[in-house]
């Protein structure tokens, strides 16, 4: 019997109709995060955790039940000419250790601008702005087009 294709993978036809997904703005002292869905692919800022440690994870834990995503999305900085420098380790470092703690696909994301972008857009939380942006950069990829920002 074949393996069925991993989801992500297919194109947006060959999905089930709804994919959910948690976005993740990190940061050292802040975490912001957004979520969206295929459905109706515009992201929304939920919050900004700025807790550290087991108590982030114990956020994020509570977060990932209540909105059971199929995947997580964690954006990942680096220098404006692409150079990678600390953060960018962290940012991957902390996409694996969600990816071991919830099982769930994460995808990263070059998040170069998004704390800009987000402000530029008004955001009132820059942190979970920023997240609304890194996830609708990744929506883009799955569904070829245009998704807006629902604050």
């Amino acid at each position: 019997m074949p393996e069925s294709p991993d989801p992500e993978s297919l194109p947006l036809a060959g999905r089930r109709a709804e994919m959910s997904f948690l976005a993740f703005d990190y940061g050292v002292r802040r975490v912001g995060v957004a979520s969206a869905s295929t459905l109706l692919p515009a992201a929304r800022p939920l919050r900004t955790l700025a807790v550290g440690g087991k108590a982030r994870f114990e956020a994020i834990a509570a977060l990932v039940r209540e909105w059971q995503p199929d995947a997580l999305v964690v954006g990942v900085p680096f220098h404006p000419d692409g150079a990678e420098h600390e953060n960018t380790l962290r940012a991957r470092r902390f996409a694996r250790q969600l990816e071991g703690r919830f099982g769930v696909p994460v995808h990263q994301v070059d998040e170069r601008y998004s704390t800009t972008d987000a402000l530029a857009d008004g955001a009132p939380d820059a942190d979970a702005g920023a997240a609304v942006v890194i996830l609708e950069q990744h929506l883009r990829t799955l569904v070829g087009g245009r998704v807006d920002a629902h604050a």
